[in-house]
């Protein structure tokens, strides 16, 4: 098997090189991700600068772009050779919910099943326990198949940011929701002029049993199958009557 990984936390990232460790046990693995850490990046594409492959000392690549920018270049001609699927993580942190909608490691998985592959992304809820993260993305790989989702649909995995052997098992889950994210936090720069950062996320508001922030919250793995339609299909018929009633 090859497989492309990706992530959107920079190809130095904790998270990501022990996922490479961790897949080359039983496939080829090629690297393929930024050259710095582009978190929240989303599906973005560079279209007004170009693009820098550079190969690093151990033969993996990073570009000076997005996590979409890479899997995209990857995909379409930057590499030679067949390519059977497309893995994005380890992310520091968790992609629950609306976060999804942010986020690059998400959007790097997207990239590749736009290009034809079967695609998952992985995170973990914290910075501790990647490794327990790998395992369950190498006990997942050998499972799928072609047919497991249809064409626009990837795999979202978060795990428990917990020892291996304290994860309570695997969580089929629909996405949450948060609420609306903090107020942003203004600060002065070392002349006085005001900078600002964007606060952290909201805390979560959908997450009773059956999502996936649910599933986290009581140690299990959370794994969502999601696609990009955004069209909100129960409110079709609602439009269409309100359009004729004028």
């Amino acid at each position: 098997m090859n497989i492309l990984l990706s992530n959107d936390d920079g190809y130095h990232a904790e998270g990501i090189q022990i996922l490479a460790k961790e897949l080359r046990t039983f496939a080829n693995v090629i690297v393929v991700a930024p050259d710095r850490n582009r978190s929240a990046a989303s599906s973005s594409l560079t279209l007004v600068e170009p693009l820098r492959p550079r190969q690093l000392d151990n033969g993996d690549y990073c570009i000076n772009g997005t996590p979409a920018d890479c899997v995209h270049l990857a995909l379409n001609g930057f590499l030679s050779g067949k390519i059977d699927l497309v893995v994005s993580g380890i992310n520091a942190g968790a992609n629950l919910g609306d976060d999804t909608l942010y986020s690059g490691t998400v959007a790097a998985a997207f990239e590749g099943r736009y290009l034809g592959l079967p695609a998952v992304a992985v995170s973990l809820d914290g910075r501790q326990h990647y490794e327990s993260a790998a395992k369950i993305t190498r006990d997942l790989i050998p499972r799928l198949h072609g047919q497991l989702l249809k064409s626009r649909e990837i795999i979202n995995i978060n795990v428990p940011d917990l020892p291996y052997e304290q994860l309570k098992g695997l969580q089929v889950c629909r996405l949450g929701n948060r609420l609306s994210a903090a107020e942003i936090i203004k600060q002065a720069d070392p002349r006085g002029e005001p900078i600002y950062w964007i606060g952290p996320a909201g805390l979560p508001e959908d997450d009773g049993e059956g999502t996936d922030f649910h599933a986290v919250k009581n140690g299990y793995v959370a794994i969502t199958p999601i696609q990009p339609d955004m069209t909100a299909h129960h409110s079709i018929a609602a439009l269409q009557n309100w359009l004729k009633s004028e």
